[in-house]
């Protein structure tokens, strides 16, 4: 089976998870996108709330009933991907940009699951590199600051600043993405605190979720 097929069969068990009433984060990424149209082809009275424009189209164009999280108050199901998943339902998420919105969501949510295809399952965390959303304003001198955090986690490598077709990516608030390229992430050492502790992120490195998280849901 293809990773398209593994994707396309995850979305469509996640979305057999949602029940009428519902209220319905949506993630983002290829894989999300496969459960925001299965979700669609339910046709159920559900109201959702999107982690991203991107995601927000394709939900608009599939005639999803959208609303802003501050709306809907606490949801009752969040279904996302994510980039690379570890040991303890640790994730590294982030590759589509979304970070900020998408852990907002998980935080407004009673039960969080992830979809994704048999080859985002790790054994250690870090071939991904971790994508860290920051603020525009001093965003070089933040960049040097979480080489230091980095650093202070034995993690050596600068975090580069994520860039397409020459102008640096933007997230939907506005902000810039930094990737630190670690290769391996021990999971004893403390990276997020250390980094989170040092800095004023637009979002974390890492999704440590064991308290988020309830399933992951995967084809081989």
């Amino acid at each position: 089976m293809s990773a398209d097929d593994q994707k396309r069969a995850a979305g469509v068990a996640a979305a057999a998870l949602v029940e009428p009433g519902m209220r319905v984060g949506l993630g983002t990424g290829s894989t999300a996108a496969w459960f925001v149209r299965a979700l669609a082809e339910r046709r159920l009275d559900i109201r959702c709330t999107p982690t991203s424009q991107a995601t927000a189209d394709l939900a608009t164009s599939l005639g999803l009933t959208l609303a802003e999280l501050d709306a809907l108050g606490e949801l009752d199901l969040t279904v996302d991907g994510a980039d690379e998943i570890g040991p303890g339902l640790s994730l590294i998420k982030g590759g589509g940009a979304a970070l900020l919105r998408e852990k907002l969501v998980w935080e407004a949510s009673r039960r969080c699951v992830v979809i994704a295809d048999a080859a985002k399952q790790v054994t250690m965390l870090g071939a991904f590199p971790l994508p860290i959303e920051v603020i525009p304003f001093g965003h070089i001198t933040t960049a040097n600051r979480i080489c230091d955090a980095l650093a202070e986690c034995d993690l050596g490598v600068a975090p580069r600043l994520r860039q397409k077709d020459g102008a640096p990516v933007r997230t939907d608030n506005g902000n810039l993405i930094y990737d630190a390229a670690c290769g391996r992430i021990d999971p004893h050492l403390p990276v997020q605190p250390s980094v989170r502790g040092r800095l004023q992120l637009g979002e974390r490195l890492l999704f440590e979720v064991p308290h988020l998280l309830d399933e992951v849901l995967w084809d081989r």
